[in-house]
């Protein structure tokens, strides 16, 4: 047999037309089979069941109150941990050349402050006579006269009147009054005699105010002190010598001389 050729177009009608020859056998079974089942009825639903009533609940039991606790002790705090002590760093040893330095600033320092301290207290105690001594050199005070007056004299005199007062001594102003001089004339006639080494003067407080006490160093010879001397009518007096050995006569151990000093002590006690 000889095949016959078909066209293109003849072709594709021939494919649509077997297309829908096919859905319309498709569609054919469907309405088939949903003729062929009997519709099935579902069973109704049973009968609810009466409600039956549940028994009411019991009464509450009346709620007992359970005791209270106990009330809480007190929280006690615990002490707290101690600081931590910060740490102090060890000073560093000095140096032989920093403690020699040291040294000598103590040193520098203490001096200072003695003089300081010292200063203060010449301050503290200055009185005129010291600032008048400042005013004259040593030859002007030795040279010291008043106008009027012997200075021989009144040196004696001064003397004696404070010689009475013994290692006990005298206020110069008290001796000023006594002498009717005033405080610039008695004040260089003290400085005179101090000069001179017959009086010593002692700075004593007084009534709040620094002044000068007068003490005899050498006392004036007297004449009424010889009157009674074994020595103006001593018989050996041409061969007494201080040299002599005993028993040859001598003043360093003669009995009359020793026994007319006795009576003239005990005659200035009483």
């Amino acid at each position: 047999m000889i095949k016959k050729e078909i066209d293109p177009e003849t072709a594709n009608q021939i494919k649509k037309e077997l297309a829908e020859l096919r859905a319309q056998l498709d569609s054919q079974k469907k309405q088939k089979k949903k003729a062929a089942k009997p519709k099935v009825e579902k069973p109704k639903k049973k009968a609810a069941k009466p409600k039956v009533e549940k028994p009411k609940k019991k009464a509450a039991k009346p709620k007992v109150e359970k005791p209270k606790k106990k009330a809480a002790k007190p929280k006690v705090e615990k002490p707290k941990k101690k600081v931590a002590k910060p740490k102090v760093e060890k000073p560093k040893k000095p140096t032989k050349a920093e403690i020699a330095q040291a040294r000598k600033d103590a040193k520098a320092a203490k001096e200072k402050a003695e003089a300081d301290a010292k200063a203060a207290k010449e301050a503290a105690e200055r009185t005129p006579e010291d600032d008048l001594e400042e005013q004259f050199s040593d030859e002007q005070i030795r040279n010291f006269t008043i106008e009027k007056m012997d200075m021989d004299r009144l040196t004696n005199k001064v003397c004696e009147i404070i010689a009475d007062f013994e290692e006990n001594g005298m206020l110069q102003s008290d001796l000023w009054k006594k002498l009717k001089l005033n405080s610039r004339d008695g004040s260089r006639l003290a400085l005179r005699l101090e000069r001179r080494g017959l009086i010593s003067r002692e700075k004593i407080l007084q009534k709040g105010r620094w002044t000068y006490k007068l003490i005899i160093e050498q006392a004036p010879i007297k004449l009424e002190s010889l009157i009674d001397a074994p020595c103006l009518t001593c018989t050996v007096e041409q061969k007494c010598d201080v040299e002599n050995a005993y028993p040859a006569p001598s003043p360093l151990h003669c009995q009359l001389i020793e026994d007319w000093v006795t009576i003239e002590f005990s005659k200035k006690k009483k």
